[in-house]
């Protein structure tokens, strides 16, 4: 099935775990050191710093303004970094649980979601990291990217579980085939 992914389907599913880097960011203040700590701690090696630059976005063009050939993300690539995201929301699984049920009792009482720091913080952030590092996506609304980053979060308390990895990942195949 990934053997059969083109170089579409590859991006997309890097700019899908861009939006939950986003989310670790925002939520969890998860850095590049914390990703190149994760990296080395799951024993990937020497490698880790090239996936650190593919997450941030930072590949090379052509002069024709693409992206080489040589530096697309690859099927590799991305279980790498599936790999590294289930092991940092596992690490920050206790924050994202608080977060959840925040929003949960929010949402429960009809109250404002910006009302408790942690949530207001974590949407204020991720909308900004978004709008600072997703340049190439559509622009979204206030309203869409508050939904898009309140998915997030519940996402990573799906990732953040020792099987986590591996609903990442289906779920990522899953929308290449939708």
């Amino acid at each position: 099935m990934t053997s059969s992914l083109d170089p579409v389907q590859l991006d997309n599913m890097k700019s899908q775990l861009d939006e939950i880097f986003l989310a670790l960011e925002a939520l969890a203040g998860v850095d590049e050191q914390a990703i190149l700590a994760a990296a080395t701690g799951l024993g990937m090696q020497p490698t880790a710093q090239e996936r650190i630059n593919l997450w941030q976005g930072y590949q090379p063009e052509s002069e024709n303004g693409e992206i080489e050939e040589s530096e697309r993300v690859n099927v590799e690539d991305l279980r790498s970094l599936v790999l590294i995201i289930n092991h940092l929301a596992k690490q920050h699984q206790e924050l994202i649980r608080r977060a959840i049920a925040l929003l949960e009792q929010l949402t429960e009482e009809q109250r404002e979601i910006h009302t408790i720091s942690l949530l207001g913080d974590y949407i204020n952030t991720f909308s900004k990291l978004y709008s600072d590092r997703m340049k190439h996506h559509q622009t979204l609304s206030p309203d869409a990217l508050t939904q898009l980053a309140l998915k997030k979060i519940m996402d990573l308390l799906f990732y953040s579980t020792s099987s986590g990895h591996q609903r990442l990942w289906f779920s990522l195949l899953e929308k290449t085939h939708q």
